[in-house]
């Protein structure tokens, strides 16, 4: 178990790459399959995705070289960071949509403007996509909305990013 750790800690900028771009592809299947179009806040959480992604793909181009593998740590460091922001940004999220506390007012499904041909759309029946509002969770499981399940998977992509920064063979 010790060596698959090992092998996992070590490899860390590679599965942050992979479980970026999964997350990233989950979103885009909910948008394309599922007809959920995303509001603001969902369009800045795969804003962080995108950001880990690269820190992860630069991470992985430069501590291919030998003499620069004892900067892994930083990079690691630095997608701890980014996840935790994802984090954050999904926490005000899952409050709006619980209504702890007011979301945006561009997205909020009491406020904001929509356009003519939009209601269009819906007036006519040809509309495939479902209104977003930040407010208002589109589609959950076990109660829990999505923005809720990005906050449990950015508190995991956090701690693996430290954990994989404090292992000592990062360092070295």
């Amino acid at each position: 178990m010790s060596k698959f750790i090992g092998y996992f800690l070590d490899h860390w900028l590679g599965w942050a790459l992979v479980s970026s771009a999964l997350m990233l592809a989950i979103a885009h299947a909910f948008e394309t399959f599922g007809g959920y179009a995303p509001c603001t806040l969902c369009l800045h959480q795969r804003t962080v995705y995108w950001a880990a992604g690269a820190i992860a793909l630069a991470g992985l181009a430069l501590t291919s070289r030998g003499d620069l593998q004892r900067f892994r740590w930083a990079f690691n460091i630095a997608l701890a960071l980014t996840f935790a922001i994802g984090m954050g940004v999904a926490i005000y999220h899952s409050g709006a949509e619980w209504k702890w506390w007011p979301g945006p007012t561009t997205c909020a499904s009491s406020g904001g403007r929509v356009d003519l041909s939009a209601l269009a759309a819906i007036s006519n029946g040809t509309a495939k996509i479902k209104p977003p509002a930040c407010d208002v969770a589109a589609w959950r499981l076990f109660g829990i909305s999505m923005a809720g399940y990005n906050v449990l998977i950015s508190l995991k992509l956090t701690v693996l990013s430290l954990i994989a920064a404090s292992n000592r063979r990062s360092f070295s």
